[in-house]
């Protein structure tokens, strides 16, 4: 998984959010590792893809991948 894209390991964050949250500190670490490769600072998700896009739900998973060690952002 270590070389996945940024892009692909966006996507595997939102299959695995709307899976119950099936391997999503797998998922994140390989988001970290992509992020590091690229040298993005912070992974932007559209908030349409999420399971709960609401502004509550936002601030859960900022703050879980916060723990994690990355830094997340919102788009419309």
């Amino acid at each position: 998984m270590s070389d996945l894209t940024l892009s692909q390991a966006i996507d595997n964050i939102y299959t695995s959010i709307n899976n119950d949250n099936e391997e999503i500190d797998l998922h994140i670490a390989a988001l970290k590792s992509a992020m590091a490769r690229e040298g993005v600072k912070e992974a932007v998700f559209e908030t349409a893809k999420l399971a709960q896009s609401n502004r509550q739900g936002r601030k859960i998973m900022q703050s879980y991948f916060k723990k994690k060690g990355v830094a997340v952002a919102f788009s419309v």
